[in-house]
């Protein structure tokens, strides 16, 4: 109904959080079969995803196809054979693993099983988009660390960001979206100075890509330390993004902890599946990784000599690079979709770019270089 002053006020109860509503969306990258029908072209490249381009690894489609002949019942809840098999290719006991639907939510769960509301958890910004969205939904408190001039993580100005409520902290190594690690010796004093009873993530879903021997193994460098877990995916370098599969490593009593709370049969009878008859190719990802680090480092030079006077492209460990073209994010970002080419701005930021085959880099180049 409406009056003669406007529309009556809504008068019907809130069913959900009033906090939540300035919380930004998660944003996925926009469907190529759509920007193609737009463009009337007979396809479009997707650049913004931070996915391999090469398809699912040998024997991945025929192991999903035989587990999904059993659809009808449910997966092995406990996940055995997996956590098995990560714990033997690892290094570790399978006490010390929980799997989840992606390494995103299991940093979800983290922050679930340690923050009560009020309670902080402290990220590098910008980092990964979905701290801030999992620590809303936590009830938990963002303290965000700006990034330091070198679009790094200031791990110094995190240390002074702690709290007696810092019940969390999230290091994201190499830094999605800018590329950038964090190396050795600044982790360990950075490690050294956090509280006993302040867990600390890091979430290495890019680490297959480290190419610096200064970027430490989280898994390798501080695995036996009590408060530290290291997030990991199979989204990403091992090609099972469509499968939504991440693992975690931790102290066991953390690890039992989410494997408590996860969502139920969460890890999927094809996402199971899927990973066993990945992680049997290890080579094969090997050898796709370093055709990707060729082509990123083929990508960041040609970059640096397009890019005006006063843009850097930040060294990047990931499958992505990273441009910090401020206000000229989003018209940069449409200039390329106008070409068919799609990549990830951030706006007032920069431009997140995933690395994908030579001709695919070729066309972004060609499309960057008429943007700019």
């Amino acid at each position: 109904m409406t009056s003669p002053t406007g529309p009556a006020p809504d008068r019907r109860p809130r069913l959900t959080r009033g906090d939540l509503d300035a919380l930004p969306s998660y944003v996925p990258g926009r469907s190529p079969a759509d920007l193609a029908r737009e463009l009337g072209l007979p396809e479009a490249i997707k650049l913004a995803s931070n996915e391999v381009p090469y398809g699912p690894l040998p024997g991945v489609v025929e192991a999903v196809a035989a587990a999904v002949a059993g659809a009808h019942r449910y997966p092995d809840m406990g996940v055995i054979a997996l956590r098995d098999t990560l714990a033997e290719r690892y290094g570790v006991s399978a006490d010390r693993i929980a799997t989840g639907c992606g390494s995103v939510a299991l940093a979800e769960h983290l922050v679930r099983a340690t923050c009560l509301p009020g309670d902080e958890v402290v990220y590098s910004w910008r980092s990964f988009e979905a701290y801030p969205i999992i620590t809303a939904t936590s009830g938990a408190t963002s303290v965000r660390v700006r990034n330091d001039a070198g679009h790094g993580h200031d791990l110094a100005a995190m240390a002074a960001a702690v709290t007696d409520r810092t019940r969390l902290i999230l290091v994201c190594n190499p830094n999605n979206p800018t590329g950038t690690s964090v190396r050795r010796a600044e982790l360990d004093r950075f490690l050294a100075g956090v509280p006993d009873d302040v867990l600390v993530v890091l979430d290495e879903a890019y680490r297959e890509f480290v190419t610096d021997a200064e970027v430490p193994d989280g898994l390798e460098a501080y695995g036996d330390r009590p408060n530290v877990v290291v997030l990991r995916t199979l989204s990403k370098a091992w090609g099972l993004a469509g499968l939504r599969i991440g693992f975690l490593v931790g102290p066991p009593e953390v690890a039992g902890t989410i494997r408590k709370i996860v969502t139920p049969f969460s890890t999927s009878l094809a996402a199971q599946a899927g990973a066993l008859a990945a992680l049997a190719q290890a080579d094969e990802v090997h050898r796709r990784c370093a055709l990707v680090v060729a082509e990123r480092d083929r990508v960041t030079e040609a970059l640096r000599k397009l890019l005006p006077a006063g843009v850097t492209v930040p060294a990047s460990q990931a499958n992505f690079v990273w441009l910090p073209l401020g206000d000229r994010a989003v018209p940069f970002g449409r200039a390329c979709e106008a070409r068919g080419v799609i990549v990830r701005p951030f706006a007032g930021e920069g431009v997140r770019v995933t690395i994908g085959t030579p001709a695919e880099n070729d066309a972004f180049l060609a499309a960057a270089e008429s943007a700019i």
